[in-house]
């Protein structure tokens, strides 16, 4: 039964990094993952005058409850959202003039709703080329609270963005949201202040954040649900067997409910305590399934899906459109690509059964486009992408640690 070691989770990390530098004293986070995203999060701390030191399993931040070091900082976000949402929320709470920039393919995507609602508490803020895109300055002087309505459907991260920093204003928040994907994301931030001292009370769509402050605390970092779904993905479609120790029935993570639309489709799964297995069966069932709180593996399920019995219809799925790529369309064309029929509308994709020729995958520098067209590689051999390395962005060992799996299962697999 092979066990694969899976990173720690972004989403998890940067939450994290974020709590533990808007701590009272020292933090530990304990496995935190290593990735350009997560590093990018560390550089920009360090730029607002943060400590933050790193060894290879454990990161120790300063926290700063008053807000950044420096008065003045530019920090460059990279291509990671949680970085370009979450810092310049946290840089708010302080006094200073702080300048945001990121990546092209950052630049893209939205921040209107973030930024309209910090500006509804008073931030002084201001988008220097498209309104509500980076890049972004903030002339800091605190915030002082209150209430504020937040659009949160395109993008939990804003909700969850506007609730880490509810403890660092001086009245604390009041927030009323309106709409809300991924919300198993914001269970995610709701947990993990409780770890650093926070408790949210949540009424209906309205949640309260007190102020006060944070704790500094040791934080384990569980593995990333979202990468093991390519590999619990992979045990089904090749009738293998894998298990991802560290994710079991407390994780933290929504998106191991990916293993219970495997399971929908005919595959064998257990959770236990502390890990989670998926035993391939050699029947993969076609379905219909909504993904709106696990919108991060639809590309697993769509990768997969023409070596089911029947069509596979993912649906509520639109904010997969305003990822690091449109990754509604970006499915759809890499499944035509390798020759498989494909109907898609505003928010939902379905995908016919079918044998995949080989094919040159169009990655649009996404990540979880590589990884999951990868899972169809088991079955495809020739599939390779315009971009494997940009891996990077969550699990720079990827092409490596896939490879070792297909090999103990006597799978050929050329990788990247």
């Amino acid at each position: 039964m092979p066990l694969v070691d899976i990173p720690g989770s972004k989403s998890v990390t940067a939450r994290a990094l974020f709590l533990a530098a808007a701590a009272d004293g020292v933090t530990t986070l304990v496995r935190p993952l290593r990735s350009d995203d997560t590093e990018g999060f560390a550089e920009g701390l360090a730029r607002l005058g943060y400590r933050v030191g790193r060894t290879p399993d454990t990161w120790q931040v300063d926290g700063r409850p008053q807000g950044p070091a420096l008065p003045e900082a530019e920090v460059y976000c990279r291509d990671g959202a949680t970085t370009a949402r979450f810092l310049p929320t946290l840089a708010a709470a302080g006094h200073g003039s702080y300048r945001f920039d990121a990546s092209e393919q950052m630049r893209r995507r939205p921040l209107a709703p973030l930024t309209r609602a910090l500006r509804d508490l008073g931030v002084d803020l201001r988008h220097e080329a498209a309104e509500g895109h980076h890049p972004l300055r903030i002339e800091a002087a605190g915030v002082e609270g209150g209430e504020v309505t937040l659009d949160a459907g395109q993008s939990s991260q804003y909700l969850t963005a506007l609730l880490m920093l509810g403890p660092l204003t001086r009245k604390g928040l009041r927030i009323r949201v309106t709409d809300l994907v991924s919300a198993p994301y914001v269970e995610i931030t709701i947990a993990m202040m409780r770890s650093f001292g926070v408790e949210v009370a949540r009424e209906g769509d309205v949640l309260t954040v007190p102020s006060g402050g944070y704790r500094a605390t040791t934080y384990a970092v569980e593995p990333d649900a979202s990468t093991a779904s390519y590999f619990f993905a992979a045990a089904a479609v090749t009738g293998r067997e894998v298990t991802v120790p560290g994710l079991g029935r407390g994780a933290l993570q929504g998106d191991l409910g990916f293993v219970d639309v495997l399971r929908r489709m005919g595959a064998e799964v257990e959770v236990g305590a502390d890990r989670t297995t998926v035993r391939g069966t050699g029947e993969l069932r076609g379905l219909t399934v909504a993904m709106r709180d696990i919108s991060d593996t639809m590309p697993t399920l769509a990768a997969i899906a023409p070596f089911a019995d029947g069509p596979v219809r993912i649906e509520d799925v639109a904010n997969t459109r305003v990822k690091e790529c449109d990754r509604l369309d970006a499915c759809a064309e890499n499944l035509r690509r390798l020759g498989i029929g494909v109907a898609t509308g505003d928010d939902w994709i379905e995908i016919r059964p079918g044998t995949p020729a080989p094919a040159e995958i169009r990655t649009y520098g996404d990540h979880r486009i590589v990884m999951s067209f990868a899972v169809a590689g088991l079955r495809t051999p020739g599939i390779s992408f315009d971009d494997p390395g940009c891996v990077k962005k969550t699990f720079p060992g990827f092409h490596e640690a896939f490879g070792e799996l297909a090999a103990g299962w006597g799978i050929p697999f050329a990788g990247a």
